[in-house]
């Protein structure tokens, strides 16, 4: 089964859609129903997930006072696990902040299933 969720990145990106990201409750082979029209929001649980499933602790997160202010207010951060230092991408949108959160986690080498 194919989720079609990233497909709306830019190919810069290397991202085109979620092939398997096996899910931490146990149920694996089991895949939610995106919405075919979505981005990458779509797939940001199951990327949480893996991240985890890998030892990785992350997080994404809203910050209404930079919303008030004009500033990026989504923000992704992840560390631990086979990341050597913490890593954090700001965002004014969810799918901007996991795209490029994803990119950097690339460069960091860890190479999120796509």
């Amino acid at each position: 089964m194919r989720v079609e969720a990233l497909r709306d990145l830019p190919k810069s990106s290397g991202l085109d859609a979620v092939d398997r990201v096996p899910l931490a409750t146990g149920r694996k082979g089991r895949w939610p129903k995106t919405d075919p029209g979505g981005g990458i929001e779509d797939a940001a649980l199951l990327i949480l997930e893996w991240l985890g499933e890998q030892g990785i602790n992350a997080m994404l997160r809203v910050d209404a006072e930079r919303l008030a202010e004009g500033r990026p207010f989504w923000t992704f951060a992840a560390s631990g696990g086979p990341l050597e230092i913490g890593m954090r991408a700001d965002g004014a949108s969810a799918a901007l902040c996991l795209s490029s959160a994803v990119a950097r986690l690339r460069e960091l080498g860890v190479v999120v299933p796509h």
